[in-house]
């Protein structure tokens, strides 16, 4: 771990930084390991575009795309072997931070096919061949924020397995996920599992939200619309972080926690800045809490550990301005209901547009291997 740099004092303020990349390239070149060793990181989550870059641009699959020809594999299951064996192998590199952690870091996320995302059935079913291949304590099985991807949530949880809840942007979805996870942790009791091999993230997305929600701003054009730009984001992910401790903390929660159970942790999505007149690190400087992840691109992180100011806690004293932002939001006419259900539908379609493209780079591979 590197010491006196912005990245450890994220780290010593509660925050687990993540990686939110993956390729081969990346594990055998000793990269991974070097941004553990002097990054601070101590995850990696993965998700559909990223493999498909990984794929488009790396020669590093090129043995194992034609073994695989040879062996006469279609590109799902091409892509399923593929996928699978990069995040075992980075499992691999985090299981020291693991055992260290007591399992509470160290983690490495894999996501279902994103077509499945309104299949409920389907989801369970890819959850457990995912969880059973990658075969390591370490993964979390990445499932989206959907209506489907709830039940597909308590399922997968009562049966065991970590999960990574991804695509959340609403309160009210939070919530919800939430509350599956619970649900998910009172069945596998049930079923005399221990909960404290069960652990789960949720993801909640943040720079999309203010990219929409500063394009309806800018056309409304007014003045106090303008002077909401680039609020959103921040705010919506801190009333998030409030509505953790309160149900972490009720009843319910706190019997399963004594039970041994793990709380959900908030884990920070889409952490890099979209506009260019933001800081690139406002999405990490600005959402420091106890017990939170912030996953991050290679820029994002790098940016961090060059110039990011790091003061402590910037979450939990700013409820009541974070508020403010959401009420001054509706009252400029910015609907919160519409931009979090579009951005739900549009995180499904482009992670569908990724991974046909992921599926197509491995079909081409394959055909010109044979």
């Amino acid at each position: 771990m590197s010491s006196n740099t912005p990245t450890a004092a994220l780290s010593e303020a509660g925050v687990s930084i993540w990686l939110d990349d993956l390729s081969r390239q990346r594990i055998v070149s000793g990269g991974l390991e070097r941004l553990i060793a002097e990054r601070d990181v101590v995850g990696v989550t993965t998700n559909p575009t990223i493999f498909a870059g990984a794929l488009a641009n790396g020669a590093a699959y090129a043995e194992q795309l034609h073994a695989l020809s040879a062996a006469g594999a279609d590109v799902d299951t091409a892509v399923f072997e593929i996928t699978t064996d990069d995040v075992r192998d980075a499992a691999e590199h985090f299981r020291p931070v693991y055992d260290r952690t007591g399992g509470y870091d160290g983690r490495v996320s894999i996501e279902v096919a994103p077509g499945l995302a309104h299949d409920t059935a389907a989801t369970i079913e890819q959850a457990k061949e995912l969880w059973a291949k990658v075969d390591r304590p370490n993964v979390m099985i990445k499932i989206p924020a959907t209506l489907a991807g709830l039940d597909a949530i308590t399922e997968t949880i009562a049966a065991g397995i970590s999960v990574n809840v991804t695509l959340i942007f609403s309160l009210d979805r939070y919530r919800e996920v939430i509350d599956a996870y619970l649900t998910g942790l009172e069945r596998a009791k049930a079923s005399g599992i221990d909960l404290s091999t069960i652990h789960s993230v949720a993801s909640f997305f943040v720079s999309r939200v203010d990219t929409e929600i500063d394009k309806r701003l800018v056309a409304i054009g007014t003045d106090e619309a303008l002077g909401l730009k680039s609020k959103a984001g921040v705010a919506n992910a801190r009333l998030a972080y409030e509505l953790y401790e309160q149900v972490f903390a009720d009843e319910r929660a706190t019997a399963l926690l004594d039970d041994g159970a793990n709380r959900q942790r908030p884990l920070w999505a889409s952490t890099g800045v979209k506009d260019p007149s933001l800081s690139d690190t406002l999405y990490v400087t600005e959402l420091v809490a106890p017990g939170v992840v912030n996953t991050m691109p290679e820029k994002t992180l790098e940016a961090t550990f060059d110039h990011g100011e790091i003061v402590g806690d910037t979450v939990t004293g700013a409820y009541a301005d974070a508020g403010a932002v959401l009420d001054a939001l509706a009252r400029v006419g910015v609907d919160y209901d519409d931009v979090t259900a579009l951005l739900e539908r549009e995180g499904v379609e482009k992670f569908i547009v990724s991974w046909n493209e992921l599926l197509d780079t491995v079909r081409g591979a394959l055909e010109a291997a044979a």
